[in-house]
């Protein structure tokens, strides 16, 4: 199993490379095709990796008195929940209109297969990724099928139990190697108390050979921004072109300026990570040659005296001298010269080696 893949031609996640910023604009589009591109221009203009949408065969995903049931939500685009999915939903030859600009702007595309039907159209469109929703990550039927046609998954968590997961998890590696988990909590806008990004370390315990990433339905960006400081390798976040126009997400999506302040955020905390290996840097320097502490002589100590701790005092010293860390290996030693009160003590002093 992979901690890192190759999740779009040329883009690998996990391990060391850069996380993966998923612009999910959803149904945010008000069912117009022209504002979907305006919404994948802005996912490209703020540094998002991928702009995502969600695909329905309605009939696949609802049965029929799902979609005859009266809805008359503010957020409502139609007499009948069928009604409304209906307006927002786009057709085959719209999304190959959307991936061909998506193509021409030089942003990958995807979207969440939200049943098998609409799963076997993205697998047809050839998306780089399927993204299974967190209402389908306990569909096994689906996720089997799904994880059988090759291509990555990503696959979000919300709604489901840590058992549930680790069926997840065997279900899909069975057949693909190429997947990630992200923690989800499934609620719109979402309170701080109810993200619980702990998850994401239990998932790293549970499922340690995956990369592992996170998708968030809170406000502003600082929640996702610790999601990467704890090790998210995805970020999904909805946007918006407008937080007030019509629909359930865009209170819970970023608009353009929190989209673009967030892919900076996540890139400078990856860059401040850096390396787990703690070591004395080249920027450091200055300020050690400047501050940085020396063995000093508490005392006239002459040539030939064994020395001992009380013979010694730790101040900043010119020239540098002997660094306190080692200050236990003088212990025993012997001066090659004598040694003035409040000099530092050199190496070139000491006899023997220290």
């Amino acid at each position: 199993m992979p901690l890192q893949f190759e999740l779009c031609p040329g883009r690998m996640i996990g391990g060391s490379h850069p996380c993966f910023i998923i612009a999910e604009i959803g149904q945010n589009h008000q069912g117009d095709i022209e504002i979907a591109k305006k919404m994948i221009k802005m996912a490209k203009d703020c540094g998002a990796d991928c702009a995502k949408f969600q695909k329905s065969e309605l009939e696949g995903k609802f049965n029929k008195r799902a979609l005859e049931r009266p809805y008359n939500s503010k957020h409502s685009w139609g007499k009948t929940y069928g009604e409304h999915k209906r307006y927002l939903e786009f057709s085959h030859d719209q999304y190959r209109e959307l991936k061909k600009y998506a193509q021409e702007i030089g942003i990958f595309l995807t979207a969440s297969g939200m049943d098998e039907m609409a799963m076997d159209f993205l697998h047809e469109l050839g998306v780089p990724f399927f993204k299974v929703a967190s209402c389908d990550a306990n569909n096994f039927p689906c996720l089997e099928k799904t994880a059988k046609k090759g291509r990555p998954m990503v696959i979000s968590s919300g709604m489901q139990s840590m058992e549930t997961m680790r069926r997840v998890y065997q279900t899909v590696k069975q057949h693909n190697e190429n997947f990630t988990i992200l923690q989800c909590t499934s609620a719109y806008p979402l309170d701080a108390k109810d993200v619980h990004l702990s998850v994401i370390k239990e998932y790293h315990k549970e499922f340690p050979n995956i990369p592992i990433g996170y998708s968030g339905h809170e406000q502003g960006i600082y929640i996702s921004v610790a999601a990467v400081a704890m090790g998210a390798k995805v970020v999904e976040r909805h946007v918006t072109l407008d937080k007030t126009w019509k629909g359930n997400d865009h209170e819970a999506s970023l608009d353009c300026s929190e989209l673009a302040e967030l892919v900076r955020a996540i890139r400078l905390v990856e860059t401040a990570l850096g390396s787990p290996t703690k070591m004395l840097l080249p920027c450091e320097k200055n300020c050690h040659d400047k501050l940085g502490k020396s063995v000093i002589a508490k005392m006239d100590i002459a040539k030939g005296t064994v020395l001992s701790v009380d013979m010694f005092a730790v101040k900043v010293g010119e020239p540098k001298g002997i660094t306190p860390e080692k200050m236990q290996q003088l212990v025993g030693k012997k001066l090659k010269v004598d040694v003035a009160f409040d000099d530092s003590i050199l190496p070139s002093m000491i006899e023997g080696e220290i």
